[in-house]
C-alpha cells in the first residue's frame, strides 16, 4: 500500500527520467481526459504531497487540453493518488510494461529517453498549477515536505480529543503521508493502543516526533522497514504479523479492522485504554 515516502519515491523516479524533456506522446485511458493531448509539453518537475502526486508541465498552444484550461503556457498539473493500488513506473524507450496487466493503464507518458506508466491512478486531474490547492489544500503538515510543521500537526491531532488516534493519524487533514504500515507500528513502538482516545495519549509531541523519523529514515527506498532491517520478513514490528510472536515480549500479534481498515498491535505491549504498560526489559521509547 502506498504511503508517504513510496509517494515521495515514486515522484523523485518520475523527475528523474523526465523533467526538463518534452513529451512526444501521450495516452489518457479515462473518460475525462480522454481527448487530452499534451505533446509538446515540458515536464517542470514531479512531486508529492502526502499521498497525492502532481506532475508539473509548461504546456504549449498546440496541445488539446481539457475545456475550461487556460490557453498560453501557463503550468499545468497532472494530478493522480496512488490509494491503495495505484503506481506510476518509469520505462526506457522499447523496455517491456511488466509490472502490471495492461488493462489497469491509465495514462502513458513518453519522452525521447523514457515512458513513463501510470497503473490504477485514481482522482486523475489535469488543472493550471495555480489551482492545485483546490487538490491538495486539505491536507495538513507533510512528513516529507519542506515545509513540515510538528506544531500544526499536534495542533490538528489534539483538536479531535476524543477520537481514537489509529483514526487521527489516518486522517490526512492532520498530517499527510501515514498509513496503515505505518499507523500500526508507530503506535507499538510507543506502546499505544489504537483504540486509545487521543486525549490520552502520552507525549503527542513524542509520537508526531517519530513518525517524521520513520517516514525520513525509509525515504529513497523501497522497502519499508521500522525495525533497522531490510531483510523480508524483519522489516516490521507488528504490520503484517498476525498470529506471530511480538518481538519485544513474545505475545501473539493480533490483527482487526478499525474504522474500515486494518490494524496490527501487541495485546501486552499495547495495553487497552486504562490499562498500565508492565514494566519490563527492553522497553523501547523513541
Amino acid at each position: 500500500m502506498p504511503e508517504g515516502d513510496t509517494v515521495w519515491n515514486t515522484a523523485r523516479a518520475l523527475h528523474r527520467a523526465m523533467a526538463g524533456d518534452r513529451l512526444t506522446a501521450t495516452d489518457f485511458r479515462v473518460p475525462q481526459l480522454a481527448t487530452t493531448d499534451l505533446t509538446g509539453a515540458t515536464v517542470l518537475e514531479s512531486a508529492a504531497r502526502g499521498k497525492h502526486l502532481l506532475l508539473r508541465l509548461r504546456v504549449p498552444d498546440s496541445a488539446r487540453q481539457p475545456s475550461g484550461s487556460p490557453d498560453g503556457e501557463a503550468p499545468l498539473t497532472l494530478h493522480s493518488h496512488l490509494r491503495m493500488d495505484g503506481a506510476w513506473r518509469a520505462y526506457a524507450p522499447g523496455e517491456r510494461w511488466a509490472a502490471r496487466p495492461a488493462h489497469t493503464i491509465r495514462v502513458v507518458l513518453r519522452t525521447a529517453d523514457a515512458v513513463a506508466v501510470g497503473y490504477h491512478l485514481h482522482d486523475l486531474a489535469l488543472v493550471p498549477t495555480a489551482e492545485e490547492p483546490l487538490l491538495v489544500g486539505h491536507l495538513g503538515p507533510d512528513l516529507l515536505g519542506a515545509d513540515w510543521d510538528s506544531a500544526e500537526a499536534v495542533r490538528r491531532l489534539a483538536a479531535q480529543p476524543g477520537r481514537s488516534i489509529a483514526e487521527a493519524l489516518l486522517d490526512q487533514a492532520n498530517l499527510a503521508g501515514i498509513g496503515n504500515f505505518y499507523k500500526s507500528e508507530l503506535l507499538f513502538l510507543r506502546g499505544v493502543s489504537p483504540w486509545t482516545p487521543v486525549r490520552e495519549v502520552p507525549d503527542l509531541p513524542g509520537m508526531v516526533a517519530l513518525a517524521h523519523r520513520l517516514l525520513m529514515a525509509n525515504r529513497g527506498r523501497w522497502t519499508q522497514s521500522t525495525t533497522g532491517s531490510l531483510h523480508r520478513g524483519r522489516t516490521s514490528y507488528v504490520y503484517g504479523r498476525r498470529a506471530e510472536p511480538c518481538r519485544r515480549c513474545g505475545a501473539t500479534i493480533r490483527k482487526r479492522e478499525q474504522d474500515e481498515r486494518v490494524t496490527y498491535w501487541c495485546p501486552v505491549c499495547q495495553p487497552e485504554p486504562g490499562r498500565r504498560l508492565p514494566a519490563g526489559p527492553g522497553r523501547r521509547t523513541h
